[in-house]
């Protein structure tokens, strides 16, 4: 792969390594090398790593890895991400293309104004339910469970700067009532201004607090939503401090027209 150029996108902070498809395949990209290439000390650095290859008309393939090599079916800032560099390489349409992942197939667009956003048009999902037996711990409310792409756990907690609460991300993450494949964690609280709502996620496959999570945020948008305590839009404010802006219509036990609209900056372009 000596000689690729790639590109250093950041979602809100969820950042990513993006390869061209049309001059990259998919083979060389094993455990060890996404290893490799995300390293933030030794590689590039990335929560993740991400092939795009347009596949036909106005429709581009996003295939995803997190940092430790494992694959994700989705990654809500990734997608953004694509969405804007699809539009920048002249792969898809800026007003309109659909982006393929192993989750599905997803309408995306450019955000018209200010700023480096993008939007993206998830698929109906069922509503966040309490996971049977989980307890909540010290300063947690009841968490809800919801599959956003991937598996996402939302927890209210009161105080969002609690020294272990990554430790307590971790132990949730893998936590035996969430299933074998485990879950994101993402952790929720009022804006201190009173003005939104702030998460903090432990993401499972960076096995570490991201700085965003697009599909977390949507999982804590509809949790919100269905508990009366945010109307749609809602605003999440990730831990880089960048907002995420959800809207979705909740009815029949599902949350429906779901867009998720968030930034997707290109930071630099270089060769490996």
């Amino acid at each position: 792969m000596d000689g690729t150029v790639f590109h250093k996108m950041s979602g809100s902070g969820n950042d990513f390594v993006m390869l061209d498809g049309r001059y990259t395949r998919p083979e060389p990209l094993t455990t060890a090398r996404v290893q490799e290439l995300c390293d933030r000390r030794l590689g590039i650095g990335a929560d993740g790593l991400v092939l795009l290859t347009p596949v036909g008309d106005a429709q581009v393939r996003m295939d995803f890895w997190n940092c430790d090599g494992s694959r994700a079916d989705m990654c809500g800032n990734a997608a953004l991400c694509s969405t804007r560099l699809a539009a920048y390489l002249e792969m898809a349409p800026a007003a309109g293309m659909r982006l393929v992942t192993r989750a599905g197939t997803f309408p995306t667009r450019l955000r018209e104004g200010p700023g480096e956003w993008a939007e993206l048009n998830l698929p109906d999902f069922g509503l966040p339910a309490p996971p049977v037996g989980l307890e909540p711990g010290p300063g947690e409310a009841p968490g809800s469970l919801a599959t956003v792409g991937v598996p996402h756990l939302v927890v209210e907690v009161a105080d969002l700067e609690r020294p272990d609460l990554m430790e307590r991300g971790r132990a949730l993450r893998s936590h035996s009532l969430l299933g074998p494949p485990g879950a994101n964690v993402n952790f929720l609280a009022p804006a201190p201004a009173g003005n939104g709502w702030c998460v903090r996620t432990y993401e499972r496959g960076v096995e570490a607090e991201t700085l965003a999570c697009g599909t977390g945020a949507v999982a804590a948008a509809v949790a919100l939503i269905q508990a009366g305590k945010a109307r749609s839009p809602v605003e999440i404010i990730t831990r880089s401090g960048r907002p995420l802006s959800i809207t979705a219509t909740l009815s029949g036990g599902m949350a429906r027209s779901v867009w998720l609209a968030g930034e997707g900056r290109l930071i630099f372009t270089g060769v490996l």
